[in-house]
């Protein structure tokens, strides 16, 4: 793999419960799992699975229009069982609509294709949830 291809953040603890990631660029994202408003990792995995179909999509369909609306309803069920925990039966709900306006109907024509090619081959989040990659834990010795 080549450095271009290498994608990280780090994940800190501010207190109980409370995260804050960072990516190399310097942006932070809070998040936690006490039961307050922060995203839980769980909301970040469905958030990320819908964001990187959303941004595919919009590429494809929002060079012919503007949306009128454009939302993507990601979801599924947490399980626990001899495997471990899990998400199952995850699904993504793209509500999308364009104006009346000339290349809407380009735009209309084009969303259904745009949403297959980011499930089957465009989406590095779906993708790598779907075909299952391994993940390595590591205690560094600091």
């Amino acid at each position: 793999m080549s450095e271009a291809s290498k994608r990280s953040v780090v994940v800190e603890r501010t207190s109980t419960g409370q995260f804050i990631a960072t990516n190399p660029r310097g942006g932070t994202l809070w998040f936690g799992t006490d039961g307050g408003d922060a995203f839980t990792p769980v909301e970040l995995l469905l958030a990320a699975i819908g964001g990187c179909s959303a941004a595919d999509v919009d590429v494809a369909t929002g060079r012919h229009a503007e949306p009128t609306a454009f939302s993507v309803e990601v979801s599924g069920d947490k399980i626990s069982d001899e495997q471990g925990n899990r998400m199952t039966g995850l699904r993504v709900t793209f509500h999308v609509a364009f104006p009346d306006e000339e290349g809407a109907d380009r735009a209309r024509a084009i969303l259904p294709r745009a949403v297959k090619a980011s499930h089957d081959r465009l989406c590095t989040v779906s993708r790598t949830v779907e075909l299952g990659t391994p993940v390595a834990t590591e205690i560094a010795e600091d």
